[in-house]
């Protein structure tokens, strides 16, 4: 370090701690900024997650299933003669094919991607259930037991039963709580239901679940995969689904538009049919970023004030350092160390500030579907970016009146 580097060191701390309390006014509007900055991200980090958590429970980032074509081929082709009218009364487009035959080799497409993290494949169908005298019309999916927990983690969310009993019993069925109480069932109790062709088969219910979307809840029930292709006598290859998770959510249009190159069904992201909660997140992220930089640019304003009150308040003694040959890069730079020391000071402050925040908002108790907390994800980026942009506000708002120092006329406010 030179020695006029220490010189001017040593002035910026002179004033730094000629006045305390100034001092720890500054540090405290940036470590309030901070602090803030910190702990609006992580809470809208936790909600988005939150929700995420809520809607992946028992929906994939990816799912391939076969639709119908998009294009509306000609029914008829064009007449040549200027004397022919046609009319189509009523027309229909027939799928002669449902469902996939064979799902393995789109499975195993899937799973050779990268960024596939889980795929499962599913056969769904609407059912009656039947318990008694009560009827009620649902939703029956088969589901591979295995991939079907790592995909969803579906097993978490059991209140009753063990997720794996559907491996150990053909006839077991697990209903959602909501389900379970339209039919009046129980745990033990032998269900049964019946398909649109008029196939009836008896089931014991194994287990109940509750994944906290109600829609869900009062209308599934949820065998293994092996017995719905036996219940409709499909091929041991057939699926209506094949489902797949990527890393991160946000991935799944772009996975899917590669993969989807490549396979004959249609490849559909979480996106085409859920934008609303895609734009929520987009929204709740713009509002955390922009409450969180105006709190750090008010805090700015604050440091601004006060280094330029330093400025006004030691006006001779700059004139006096720049007649004893201290230039205006001296100046900046004291009073650049200042601001910046202020700006570290806060930070540091700041950081575990907004932790504890954080940390205290986490253990509030909310109860609501799967959630027994308030919502809070701790992301490190989040606490890099708060010191940096700290760090940028204080050096902007010290170099200002820096600046006005640096050109300062010693001769006049001497005279003066």
């Amino acid at each position: 370090m030179s020695k006029a580097m220490s010189v001017n060191n040593k002035i910026a701390w002179v004033h730094l701690t000629s006045k305390i309390r100034q001092l720890i006014v500054a540090v405290l509007s940036v470590t309030f900024g901070i602090s803030m900055y910190i702990f609006m991200n992580s809470f809208t980090s936790g909600v988005n997650d939150a929700q995420a958590e809520l809607v992946f429970n028992t929906m994939a980032h990816i799912r391939v299933y076969n639709d119908l074509p998009k294009d509306a081929r000609q029914l008829l082709p064009v007449p040549t003669g200027s004397d022919t009218v046609q009319f189509i009364s009523n027309p229909k487009r027939i799928q002669y094919t449902e469902g996939i035959k064979n799902a393995e080799p789109i499975r195993e497409l899937l799973e050779s991607n990268s960024d596939v993290v889980a795929v499962t494949e599913q056969l769904n169908e609407n059912v009656f259930f039947h318990n008694g005298v009560s009827k009620v019309s649902g939703s029956l999916s088969g589901v591979d037991v295995d991939n079907e927990n790592q995909l969803f983690h579906t097993a978490q969310y059991m209140t009753e039963g063990d997720w794996y009993e559907l491996q150990r019993r053909s006839d077991g069925v697990i209903l959602g709580t909501g389900l379970a109480d339209k039919i009046s069932a129980q745990m033990g109790d032998i269900i049964s239901l019946s398909t649109s062709d008029g196939i009836l088969k008896t089931y014991k219910v194994v287990g109940l679940i509750e994944t906290g979307s109600a829609s869900v809840d009062k209308s599934r029930a949820i065998i293994s995969i092996q017995a719905a292709r036996q219940l409709l006598s499909k091929n041991q290859s057939y699926a209506t689904d094949v489902l797949a998770n990527v890393r991160h959510y946000n991935d799944a249009r772009t996975t899917a538009q590669r993969i989807g190159a490549s396979v004959a069904y249609k490849t559909e992201a979480w996106q085409e049919g859920n934008s609303q909660l895609e734009s929520a997140n987009v929204l709740r992220d713009i509002l955390a970023i922009t409450v969180s930089l105006t709190i750090l640019i008010v805090a700015g304003f604050g440091i601004y004030n006060i280094m330029n009150m330093t400025v006004n308040e030691k006006m001779r003694e700059i004139a006096i350092l720049k007649a004893m040959g201290f230039d205006g890069k001296d100046i900046v730079q004291i009073f650049l160390i200042q601001s910046i020391a202020i700006g570290f000071m806060g930070g540091l402050v700041g950081l575990l500030l907004g932790f504890l925040i954080s940390a205290g908002v986490d253990r509030i108790p909310f109860k609501i579907a799967s959630l027994t907390t308030l919502p809070i994800a701790y992301i490190p980026t989040d606490y890099v970016m708060a010191l940096v942009f700290g760090l940028l506000t204080t050096f902007v708002a010290g170099y200002l009146p820096a600046r006005k120092a640096s050109k300062i006329d010693p001769v006049e406010i001497l005279r003066g």
